[in-house]
């Protein structure tokens, strides 16, 4: 559709939106009420929001409103995976300025809507508003489908420490654009639109994992959370992780070591959980540690060593995209 959100209108813009969605069983009222209704089998509602800001969080000549659809829904999406909840409903909240075509609101419900079907959700409903910059919201919801929730709370020393989907990839996609590249191609697409492993949230979570999260903020930050909520110490071996040679490629070309992406990069969403030792992984899960008593401090060691390096995503830290 031609034209700017302004010429087009709330009420407008509002049904050219929702004509692009599809839906779910579990979606029983969606769009075009005063709320949404969602089913909730398990009588819990597993809820995450998030908040995409354009010059903090995108970048417009760096993704299109496709690609900024697709991680907006992703990086909720994760969380509720995280927790070992199958997701089911995503809603927006849209502040856009009046001259923004329609075409980038249309595309970036395109995103939202693709990136839900990929999790098995839908977008049930949302509110769009007039304002100077581009600001996305979301408010992801989930089923627990009778299993607990999997807390950070929950690592016990003896634990195993494992890791499912990507680490790094986003970061150094983002060291890729910020020098003005657009190859290799997979890392800067792993930056523009993350893949979080959904399904591998709820089998965790069926496996008996202890405790849970998804790499939004870097490995060992989120690792530090764990930490923290369990009060233990967490033990990365870092030669148990592995990193592809295009990786190595970049790190070499902008003079960072890979590893730093790989510990201290976010936006990966890869999901990172503790396990029983006596747990049988399935082989999607990478065992890079271990869980241990606290020796002071909950903290998270590196080969045993404090990891000093900087890292680790910080919204009121620097300024840059991320």
């Amino acid at each position: 559709m031609k034209g700017t959100v302004g010429e087009l209108g709330e009420f407008g813009l509002i049904r050219e939106l929702t004509s692009r969605l599809t839906t779910t069983p579990a979606v029983r009222v969606g769009p075009g009420d005063d709320a949404a209704v969602v089913a909730a089998p398990d009588r819990r509602v597993v809820a995450s929001t998030d908040i995409l800001l354009e010059g903090r969080h995108f970048r417009r000549d760096w993704s299109t409103a496709y690609d900024v659809g697709r991680k907006a829904a992703a990086q909720n999406l994760a969380d509720i995976a995280a927790m070992g909840a199958v997701p089911t409903a995503l809603l927006l909240g849209l502040v856009v300025p009046a001259e923004l075509p329609v075409t980038w609101a249309s595309e970036l419900m395109d995103g939202l809507r693709d990136e839900c079907q990929v999790a098995g959700a839908s977008v049930v409903g949302g509110d769009v508003v007039r304002g100077d910059t581009i600001m996305v919201s979301i408010t992801a919801l989930g089923d627990l489908r009778n299993q607990e929730p999997v807390t950070r709370g929950g690592a016990q020393p003896g634990d195993l420490v494992a890791v499912t989907g990507w680490l790094g990839w986003s970061a150094a996609g983002y060291a890729v654009l910020s020098r003005g590249f657009r190859s290799p191609r997979a890392f800067v697409e792993a930056h523009r639109r993350p893949e979080p492993p959904y399904h591998a949230g709820p089998a965790a979570a069926g496996l008996g994992a202890t405790a849970m999260c998804d790499v939004s903020d870097g490995l060992i930050a989120d690792l530090g959370h764990i930490a923290e909520a369990s009060k233990v110490r967490i033990d990365v071996r870092s030669g148990a992780i592995d990193i592809p040679t295009q990786m190595n490629d970049i790190g070499q070309a902008v003079g960072v070591d890979p590893m730093q992406w790989v510990l201290a990069g976010g936006e990966d969403h890869a999901i990172v959980a503790t396990f029983p030792p006596d747990v049988k992984l399935p082989a999607r899960w990478k065992v890079i540690g271990e869980v241990l008593n606290p020796s002071a401090l909950p903290q998270v060691t590196v080969d045993g060593a404090p990891w000093t390096s900087k890292g680790g995503w910080d919204h009121f830290g620097d300024l840059e995209e991320s």
